[in-house]
């Protein structure tokens, strides 16, 4: 099965979520996962440098350094850049994470829309919602994410969501980070108000290819509606955790020649 060769403790010394294994403490984990998903565009050599050097800078403590920061640390920050992401947009994250934690012990909240702090959404069997819990959820986190005053307009690229038509490749990898469980221990499960059923697969270029090899996806363009098209079709397989198989399709996607597939 694909599934098991590719979700395994293997996978980790290669990918950006090794960057989070590297923390202990709950909150270090959410932040590093966090910006070593936002930072996953290229190549993964790159990707997992320049978040080791992004957790350097924040002398490999993440959650101290954006609480207590003194100005002359924060200026440590500067000259940080990665493709188009740069200090303006680093010095945005680290003053939304500082409010964030200052009302909250996990970022988990802020994905919580209100009146979603103890709903789950997807049940197998049951009518699925018209707005799953997800899509609420990432429309919610990106309104809060930008809720503080002033924030720099170039900023708002880095942060998606359906509403944009988004397939919020980055930020549904960071939630299946932080919400899957199982027994091969490459994703964290420390969250639980979000349930993995509830889970959308991260649509990257290279599951897309994968997935339309596969037939299952028949959207022509790749959006939010793609992804949550090939999400439906994974349920088939597991409706209480679809998005396991993204560890298929990307690692087919990557490093294989599709011949004969088993998921």
């Amino acid at each position: 099965m694909k599934t098991a060769q590719y979700n395994r403790p293997d996978f980790i010394a290669n990918d950006p979520i090794c960057i989070p294994h590297g923390f202990k403490k709950k909150q270090d984990i959410e932040i590093a996962a966090f910006f070593a998903a936002i930072l996953a565009w290229g190549q993964r050599k790159t990707i997992i440098n320049k978040c080791n050097e992004l957790m350097d800078r924040m002398d490999n403590s993440p959650h101290d350094f954006i609480c207590g920061h003194s100005e002359e640390e924060l200026r440590s920050l500067l000259g940080f850049k990665h493709r188009t992401f740069n200090d303006t947009d680093l010095l945005y994250f680290v003053a939304f994470f500082q409010q964030h934690y200052q009302v909250s012990d996990s970022l988990e909240t802020a994905f919580l829309a209100p009146g979603d702090e103890s709903q789950i959404a997807y049940i197998p069997g049951a009518e699925v919602e018209t707005v799953p819990l997800i899509e609420r959820s990432l429309n919610h986190f990106r309104s809060y994410f930008f809720s503080l005053p002033d924030f720099p307009r170039r900023t708002i690229k880095h942060i998606s969501s359906p509403l944009q038509k988004s397939t919020c490749k980055r930020l549904n990898m960071f939630l299946r980070w932080m919400v899957r469980k199982d027994e091969h221990g490459v994703d964290f499960g420390i969250w639980s108000r979000l349930t993995p059923a509830d889970l959308i697969c991260p649509c990257d270029v290279h599951v897309d290819r994968v997935a339309r090899r596969l037939d299952l996806i028949e959207r022509k363009q790749t959006d939010w509606r793609t992804a949550v098209e090939l999400t439906e079709e994974l349920r088939k397989f597991d409706p209480l955790d679809p998005v396991k198989y993204d560890f298929a399709l990307f690692g087919m996607g990557v490093e294989e020649k599709l011949s004969s597939i088993i998921l």
